[in-house]
């Protein structure tokens, strides 16, 4: 079963919108319970175990003691004005910012107090982890990768890992993260236990599609291990919500045929011209020297139709989706049953 996140909050209409955003946009390892009073949580706790409480200072106010009697195993304040971090006992959260900020501060939170190594027991299909990869530039891999996560996630839950050097995500999303892989890799290096905290709390969405903003600095892909990338792929095929794991993998990684080589499918754009297919043949001439005849074999090549909008940012990638490029992979994906 999925753990419990109660948020307690005299706004009624806050906590109700809080649920209903998190529990039908979100693909978190926790169901969202909305309560108006403590009165309500205290019921609640005595017939299941809650594990976050997020509660609005207005509705905690007086009663910081006693909650912390209760079996919760983490409480986080929705502060109301300044965040101060010191002035109480429980740590605090901004309440006026998108809900999506707000779950994303609460992981994190969850994330450095949490001692457990596993958030959720929960019963799914077996992850299938699909690397998008080409040795060919300017070859829309991206762009694929992309779409068809965003086709996929709309019947199951799915998460795009971006793991090129210079992907361009705050300017196509028009946004500043505050977290990115970059963190998630820091954690992974540093062999911290409950890494999928870390994921969980870097999580942003385009539409059903869950995403991990890339990271800032290419030496935080170069400085990963293949043993490191292998117990990342493990966390997320064990530990996580999600039936799909996408990889856009780039050439900024230590070893990039090892990872290939934990991906159960992989899709690789290709171009015709002389030059592309040569860069193709070196390609699988290094699997072959390296010992990766079977990643060759889990390749499948991918003559992508051709494709250009005036527009930019995530308008680009609405258009196409309605475009002979999305059909595209809408045709792939039923032909290949994903």
């Amino acid at each position: 079963m999925k753990k419990i996140l109660a948020i307690c909050d005299l706004e009624v209409a806050y906590a109700s919108h809080f649920m209903e955003h998190m529990n039908n946009r979100r693909k978190l390892p926790f169901i969202v319970e909305a309560f108006s009073d403590l009165e309500e949580v205290k019921a609640a706790v005595d017939s299941h175990a809650i594990e976050i409480l997020l509660i609005s200072e207005s509705a905690l106010e007086g009663r910081e003691e006693e909650v912390g009697n209760w079996p919760i195993h983490q409480v986080i304040v929705l502060a109301e004005g300044v965040v101060t971090k010191s002035c109480r006992s429980y740590p605090e959260v901004a309440k006026y910012q998108s809900s999506d900020s707000v779950i994303r501060e609460v992981m994190a939170v969850y994330a450095a107090e949490s001692k457990e190594k596993q958030v959720t027991s929960v019963i799914k299909r077996p992850t299938e982890v699909i690397g998008v990869y080409s040795p060919v530039g300017r070859c829309l891999k991206s762009t694929f990768a992309m779409t068809l996560g965003r086709l996929l996630a709309k019947d199951k839950a799915v998460l795009y890992v971006n793991l090129e050097s210079c992907a361009g995500f705050e300017l196509l999303f028009s946004q500043n993260y505050d977290r990115t892989l970059s963190e998630v890799l820091y954690h992974l290096h540093e062999k911290t236990q409950g890494l999928i905290h870390q994921v969980n709390a870097s999580i942003c969405h385009m539409d059903n599609l869950d995403y991990i903003p890339p990271v800032q600095f290419p030496q935080d892909l170069a400085a990963i291990s293949v043993k490191d990338w292998d117990r990342l792929i493990d966390v997320l095929r064990g530990e996580s919500i999600y039936e799909t794991v996408i990889v856009d993998i780039g050439d900024g990684l230590q070893d990039v045929c090892a990872v290939l080589g934990m991906c159960d499918r992989i899709y690789m754009p290709v171009k015709t011209d002389f030059i592309s297919e040569a860069k193709i043949l070196q390609f699988e001439r290094l699997m072959e020297i390296c010992s990766y005849k079977e990643v060759i074999e889990k390749v499948k090549k991918l003559k992508l139709p051709f494709c250009t909008f005036p527009v930019k940012g995530t308008q680009y990638l609405e258009q196409i989706l309605w475009s002979e490029f999305g059909d595209y992979v809408r045709n792939l994906i039923r032909a290949d049953q994903l």
